[in-house]
């Protein structure tokens, strides 16, 4: 699947899923992103996708590989609304 398309997708999933957050950006835990059904169906790679966000300054987190159970509380800011 085309990356940036994912990436697009994922705007889309953090804005669903998260809150505002103290700076008014959209935020949103690993782990409530990794435990939904819907990304669970959309992202074959969920890890990956938010790696290449990340790459292109669209989300940021602290770390690099996200795991699931270890890293379910870290927080994920969406930067930009689009790409």
């Amino acid at each position: 699947m085309n990356v940036e398309h994912e990436v697009k997708m994922l705007i889309e999933e953090i804005k669903r899923l998260g809150s505002p957050g103290p700076d008014s950006k959209t935020v949103v835990t690993f782990g409530v992103l990794f435990n939904d059904d819907r990304c669970a169906n959309i992202f074959e790679a969920l890890v990956g996708t938010l790696r290449a966000a990340k790459r292109k300054k669209v989300i940021s987190y602290d770390g690099e590989l996200l795991l699931q159970g270890v890293h379910d509380n870290v927080a994920i800011t969406l930067l930009k609304e689009e790409i």
